[in-house]
């Protein structure tokens, strides 16, 4: 497995393998990998010759007081779980590489998608997260790019900025993944102690209860959510963000469950902010 830190590496490699007519899939990650992450490149490593992972905490994505900082890294053990799972490439650069002095252009979506859900407590995290992902097009020029469901409004303007841009990339969401317990796998879950641990499980309950509702022919969405935030709001360490059912491709608020759509929720618990979500395809 090549490890890359500057973009012309990545660009020779791709160029090399382009040449032998091979296709190429990105997994673009934050690094400090977990199951859901490996899920991922499972998936690009059975429909791709080749297999680039990006591993860098993107500064522009975060916020003023968000965990930019405390994020966790472990790049070697990283690096262990991509090779083991037949990845080609790792493109680990530093900041100053994506990010060059006086920097000052960004892809931004100026609909009101990225306004909702988690944009609305971090108003700047989707511009940040356009522009690394597209800079991560521009530089691997993918076949396919592979990202998590569990960040499902992130996966929808992924798709809505391929599409505007004419950037020819088949986007591929890939499910959740879990913990035995039903939590779904995050590099935060980390932050958490035996007791949010616990408490932390409201979440994927929460999520469970809603499917249940809707699978039972439950289609008020309002209700679905209100159950949901009940659920939520008996657990002492929970503190709620948002909890809301939104239009599965413009991430726009629903009233009934009618077409695709995504519910989806953040939830602190402690201090750690985790996220889940279902989707439910309605008449």
């Amino acid at each position: 497995m090549i490890i890359a830190t500057t973009i012309e590496e990545v660009r020779a490699q791709v160029r090399a393998w382009r040449k032998e007519g091979l296709t190429v899939g990105l997994v673009p990650t934050m690094g400090y990998l977990h199951e859901g992450h490996a899920s991922l490149v499972t998936a690009s490593v059975s429909q791709c010759d080749r297999t680039v992972a990006s591993v860098f905490v993107n500064p522009t994505q975060f916020g003023p007081g968000e965990d930019l900082e405390t994020y966790p890294r472990d790049f070697d053990h990283d690096c262990a779980l991509l090779e083991s799972l037949g990845c080609d490439l790792v493109f680990h650069p530093e900041v100053s590489e994506m990010y060059p002095e006086g920097f000052a252009t960004y892809v931004e979506i100026q609909s009101d998608m990225p306004k909702q859900l988690c944009g609305k407590t971090r108003p700047i995290h989707f511009r940040g997260v356009c522009t690394v992902v597209s800079k991560l097009f521009n530089i691997v020029t993918p076949d396919k790019a592979f990202f998590g469901q569990k960040d499902a409004q992130q996966l929808a303007i992924i798709r809505r900025m391929v599409r505007d841009l004419s950037m020819g990339i088949e986007i591929i969401g890939c499910p959740i993944v879990r913990e035995a317990d039903g939590l779904a796998k995050s590099s935060r879950n980390t932050y958490l102690n035996a007791d949010e641990r616990k408490a932390a499980l409201v979440l994927s309950q929460s999520v469970f209860l809603g499917q249940k509702m809707a699978e039972e022919g439950e289609t008020d969405a309002d209700k679905i959510v209100a159950a949901m935030i009940a659920h939520i709001e008996a657990e002492p360490l929970a503190r709620i963000d948002y909890v809301s059912a939104v239009d599965g491709v413009t991430m726009m608020p629903v009233h009934e469950i009618r077409g695709t759509v995504l519910v989806a929720m953040a939830v602190y618990i402690g201090k750690t902010r985790l996220i889940d979500n279902f989707i439910v395809e309605g008449k």
